[in-house]
Parts: structure tokens; C-alpha cells; sequence
């Protein structure tokens, strides 16, 4: 026969049964009170004001952070002020430098116009006076030419030769008189 089977020989071992199962012996809770008063009073003495010390030195470090961090906040938001004024004013000032650079730009361009029209009128002025000279030299060189070959044609027509002073004279009032029929004509266009 089993201890389980037969209560009667577990009480005669010495074994508890029932609620004294969970009661323990009276020397093991007074030993076991004296070594936690004992363990509970070095705790008390020794690491607990160490842990104490420990946690207020990382309590004033945490609040030396926290006021560190806030000064370092307040300090980065002194620049983001400064740095946002400074884009302000950058960009102000390329606004101004824009507005100065299209003006001088136009500026530029408006004398680089006068400068060239100028120049064209020049040139044109320069190329009209080369086209009436050359229109005189050319005028002057068919004068001649028809003059000595109207002389020509009339020694042969009459057989003598004429007066070079006359002739002259003649076939200048006939290319005069051309001219002026010439003018005519373009003014009633």
C-alpha cells in the first residue's frame, strides 16, 4: 500500500497534510525573517543610499540634457530666425539685382540701337555721297564721251573739223537740257 492510498501511515512519517502543506515550519519563517531584516537592513544601509545617489546624479544629469536641449532649441531657433531673415534678405537682394540687371540690360540695348542706327546712318550717308560722286564721275565721263563722239559723227557728217569749244558748249546745254527733262519727269510721278 502507497502513502497516497493510505493516509494514516503519512501522518506517522511526519509528512503534513492539508492546509499544512502550505504552512511552513515556525524556525523557517523566523530564520527567514532574520535574513531578510538582515538583507532589508544592508540594503537599507548601503545600496540604497548608493542607489539613491546613483539615480539623483542621473536625475540632474537627465535635467542637465533637458536644459541643455532646451537651450540648444532655443539657440536653433535664434538661427532659423536669422537664417530665414538672411533668405529674406538674399532673395531681396536678387530681386534688385535682377531688376538693376534688366535695366542695364535694356540700357544696352536701347544705346547698342542709337549706336547702330547711327552707324547704318552713316554708312548710308557715306554710300549716298560715294553714289552721287560716282553718279557725277560717271555723268561727267558720258558727257565727254558723247560730246567727243557727237563731234566725231559731225566731222564726218559735214566733212570738218569743228570748234572744240563750241561743241563743247553745245553738248553740254543738250545733256543739261536731258537733265532737266530727267527731273521733270520724276516730280510729276
Amino acid at each position: 500500500m502507497t502513502r497516497e492510498t493510505n493516509p494514516q501511515a503519512a501522518e506517522d512519517d511526519g509528512v503534513p497534510e492539508g492546509i499544512d502543506l502550505f504552512l511552513p515550519p515556525f524556525y523557517d519563517i523566523f530564520w527567514s525573517a532574520v535574513c531578510f531584516a538582515v538583507l532589508f537592513w544592508i540594503f537599507w544601509k548601503y545600496v540604497l543610499p548608493k542607489m539613491k545617489t546613483a539615480l539623483d546624479a542621473r536625475s540632474e544629469g537627465i535635467e542637465q540634457k533637458l536644459e541643455q536641449a532646451e537651450r540648444e532649441r532655443n539657440e536653433a531657433h535664434v538661427l532659423l530666425e536669422q537664417y530665414r531673415e538672411q533668405l529674406a534678405e538674399a532673395r531681396s537682394d536678387a530681386a534688385q539685382i535682377r531688376a538693376e540687371a534688366q535695366a542695364e540690360r535694356q540700357s544696352i540695348v536701347t544705346e547698342a540701337r542709337t549706336e547702330a542706327q547711327e552707324a547704318a546712318s552713316a554708312v548710308a550717308e557715306r554710300a549716298e555721297v560715294q553714289l552721287s560722286a560716282e553718279a557725277d564721275r560717271v555723268r561727267n565721263v558720258l558727257a565727254r564721251d558723247v560730246g567727243r563722239l557727237a563731234t566725231d559723227l559731225a566731222e564726218k557728217i559735214v566733212g570738218e573739223t569743228l570748234d572744240e569749244q563750241k561743241v563743247s558748249a553745245t553738248v553740254d546745254r543738250f545733256i543739261a537740257d536731258l537733265e532737266s527733262v530727267a527731273a521733270e519727269e520724276q516730280e510729276t510721278r
